[in-house]
């Protein structure tokens, strides 16, 4: 147990997040997702949910204020204006920890799935909303 740390941050993905660099990317995505698939490493977190996920991951986790969109969402039923109550609060966290006005790329399902080949790592939640999944773009730690 760390001093400070959210405890849904296990060891292994502490390890994943801090291998990660700039620019690098991680899929968090729900129960229906087939993250084994996409070849890259998985993280399972167990019975939480994306929005609890995105709050500790974004505690110690920077988004890239270097582009205009270092989170997208899976679009929702081939609807890009559509999104789940889900969806929205994990929006509303990454604009909490985020300097910079936020806003999403809205990824559609198929391509979605093409990209989740080239992320670093896959977080697995057991989030039961369909359309939970997310892409995070790492940023750069700043000096104090």
């Amino acid at each position: 147990m760390l001093k400070g740390i959210d405890p849904l941050l296990n060891g292994e993905l502490l390890r994943i997040l801090d291998d990660m660099g700039h620019g690098d990317q991680l899929l968090l995505v729900d129960r229906n997702f087939p993250a084994a698939a996409t070849g890259r490493p998985v993280v399972r977190l167990g019975p939480v949910g994306v929005v609890r996920a995105i709050d500790a991951i974004l505690g110690v986790f920077p988004l890239d204020e270097f582009v205009d969109a270092p989170l997208a969402r899976m679009e929702v039923d081939d609807d890009p204006a559509r999104t789940t109550a889900e969806q929205d609060a994990v929006l509303e966290v990454a604009r909490r920890e985020h300097p910079r006005p936020l806003d999403w790329e809205v990824v559609p399902r198929l391509d979605f799935y093409e990209r989740a080949r080239d992320v670093f790592a896959v977080v697995h939640t057991l989030e039961e909303q369909p359309w939970g999944c997310f892409i995070l773009q790492k940023g750069v730690v700043f000096p104090d």
